[in-house]
């Protein structure tokens, strides 16, 4: 364990250029150190962090981001950055309410341009970036994309590519190479990579090649051993750089990434190239604590735990229901077992979604399509359309991404795509880049999808059961947090009909998914500690939705309260509104209880829920609410 000497003191990045080679060094250590100490109370990105702190150095050292531009892709490696940028004395609020966000913001510091929470947009930004600095006269500054091999195969960075190359904008971009995504890279462009690693040192830039090596360390080799093997610089350019050369990049590498004195000269000798350049760093993601190098995948973003003199793991253990991901991964792989029509696809998310024991043990079924989200889509509309039975498993907010793919070549189509959409509804500390709060409304407008949503561990089965059964697209949304379970004997899930869980002469929740058990709670509060009889339904089903059910409650009951995990712009309200209006039924004992119309700031997700009246204190106010006017609506 280190002390930290430098780091409490570095309240800017300009101060790194009075540092020397030996301080650098120790501020590496003093920054794995504040890593390791933020992790031992809450989750947070670890491994990808320790991974970066030599190239955040690096570009620090080397750029003034001050005017220069930075964009980091992914966000979540971004921790180091944000030390080096002044924000040390807030880094024990890390993921916290109100304290620092996991990912970049501009709200935090001037350093930090865009939120970037997902994968592949940097390219793009950095030209935008680059380009419109031109045009306003600030060619001076300069723009840098740090992008992850596990980011590299997203569509978007390939099209950002051949637009730099033609414009010939002067773009630097860092391929930290580190072999892995959040689980391990996959794909044609991993194995082009993994050659990369084992090839000869290749420069990339094809004028003046032995003055540029001779001013330039060589990684792993003399220049002479170099310039002499010829064929072996060749073989190493096709295996290396030669397709970012055929992109139109000057490619360099690739370099160690953890040699943070070379690879300061690295940078401050591509800083100054024309034109779109590409340096490929190495990096090894964990690096500098045991544990977290040999297992990256497991501390990618780890539960908490306390280290030992040693740097061995002690665990914090903590006792909890099982989340919704586990309980829908069990399930997909008992349907895997008795279905050989059932193909699952994940994009990068793998060990997100639980899907380990399905890729292990159903390896010809189970395919990682690397973060290719649209493509993933679009594949498994195939497979749909050739007979099979294909789940796609991806993040709610992440689905987003294919969109057009959802519409075009599921929906418009017609074919039976199961989506299970995981981290639906509040994320807690990953923040308003990972909330899944706007599939209700995303989702609802395609003809023919199906969109359901579980209340608690009874409806998984069933559900999964129904989608893989239905003869179109379905959508099953599902939280990030445990699951619970409602004591009763479940109804049949039938399409588009709710589930009357109690009924209620003064109001009724309409439920949407996960809060259901707030809901019963709320109700049983309600009728000892107010006198209120309050009945509990289960929507079950977004679309199609239960025009039924509603009429029912708006007949008998004094108000109807809509209640959902989503944004209130097009969601389950919405859409009992929509029903309501279309069978002329009187609205105004109608209210809905969501999100607002505003990006939800990272934080517990217990805390978000009540911030937002969706807590079960919240839902015991509103009702009260609503039964004080319910009476005044009946007497107009």
């Amino acid at each position: 364990m280190t002390d930290l000497e430098l780091l409490p003191l570095l309240d800017s990045p300009e101060k790194l250029g009075e540092y020397t080679d030996e301080q650098l060094l120790q501020l590496a250590d003093e920054i794995r150190e504040v890593l390791c100490t933020v992790v031992s109370d809450r989750t947070a990105h670890f491994a990808s962090n320790l991974g970066v702190v030599e190239l955040a150095i690096a570009l620090h050292l080397v750029f003034d981001f001050r005017q220069d531009r930075l964009i980091w892709d992914t966000g979540h490696q971004v921790y180091p950055h944000k030390l080096l940028t002044g924000r040390y004395a807030e880094f024990h609020t890390m993921r916290q309410r109100g304290g620092l966000m996991g990912d970049p913001n501009p709200d935090e510091s001037d350093f930090d341009l865009f939120m970037t929470g997902h994968a592949g947009a940097s390219v793009s930004s950095v030209l935008g970036l680059k380009t419109g600095d031109d045009l306003l006269g600030e060619e001076d500054h300069k723009a840098v994309a740090v992008i992850g091999d596990g980011a590299l195969p997203s569509g978007i960075v390939f099209e950002a590519f051949n637009n730099a190359a033609g414009l010939n904008k002067d773009v630097l971009v860092i391929l930290n190479d580190n072999e892995m995504g959040i689980c391990p890279r996959v794909g044609g462009l991993a194995s082009t990579l993994d050659k990369a690693r084992t090839a000869p040192f290749y420069d990339g830039l094809k004028r003046d090649v032995q003055a540029f090596l001779n001013k330039v360390p060589v990684v792993g080799q003399s220049v002479e051993n170099v310039l002499g093997g010829i064929k072996d610089a060749v073989k190493g350019f096709l295996h290396g750089g030669m397709l970012f050369e055929e992109l139109g990049f000057r490619y360099i590498g690739p370099v160690d990434g953890h040699d943070l004195l070379s690879l300061r000269n690295y940078l401050d000798m591509v800083k100054n190239v024309r034109g779109p350049v590409l340096l490929h760093v190495f990096t090894e993601k964990g690096h500098g604590f045991r544990p977290a190098s040999e297992d990256p995948v497991k501390f990618h973003t780890p539960a908490p735990f306390q280290r030992s003199a040693d740097d061995e793991v002690i665990a914090v253990s903590s006792v909890s229901a099982p989340a919704y991901t586990n309980v829908v991964s069990e399930a997909i792989y008992r349907k895997m077992e008795t279905d050989p029509e059932v193909v699952v696809l994940t994009a990068a998310m793998c060990a997100g979604n639980k899907l380990d024991r399905v890729r292990e043990d159903f390896p010809d079924r189970f395919f990682d399509t690397g973060i290719c989200e649209g493509h993933a889509v679009a594949f498994a509309a195939g497979m749909a359309k050739a007979g099979m039975r294909p789940i796609v498993a991806i993040y709610s907010t992440f689905l987003q991404r294919g969109f057009d793919q959802i519409f075009q070549e599921v929906a418009l189509q017609g074919l039976p795509v199961t989506f299970c959409l995981d981290r639906s509804g509040l994320c807690g500390p990953d923040g308003p880049t990972h909330h899944g709060v706007f599939d209700h409304s995303y989702l609802r407008p395609f003809p023919g999808l199906t969109v359901m949503a579980p209340g608690d561990s009874h409806d998984i089965e069933p559900m999964l059961s129904f989608a893989l059964a239905h003869d179109g697209p379905v959508a099953l949304r599902y939280p990030k947090t445990a699951i619970e379970t409602i004591e009763r004997s479940p109804a049949a899930v039938a399409l588009g009909e709710s589930e009357v869980i109690r009924w209620g002469r003064d109001g009724v929740f309409l439920a949407c998914g996960s809060l259901l058990a707030n809901c019963v709670t709320a109700a049983d509060r309600l009728a000892d500690e107010h006198g209120l009889d309050v009945g509990v339904v289960n929507a079950r089903f977004v679309k199609p939705f239960d025009t039924l059910i509603l009429e029912r409650a708006l007949t008998e009951c004094g108000f109807v309260i809509t209640v959902e995990e989503n944004v209130l712009a097009g969601g389950f309200g919405s859409a009992a509104i929509e029903a309501a209006v279309d069978s002329q039924l009187d609205t105004r004992r109608l209210h809905r209880s969501g999100l607002p119309d505003e990006y939800i700031e990272h934080g517990d997700r217990g805390e978000l829920l009540s911030l937002h009246g969706l807590d079960v204190d919240g839902l015991i106010e509103t009702a009260r609410a609503r039964a004080a006017t319910s009476t005044a609506v009946v007497d107009n």
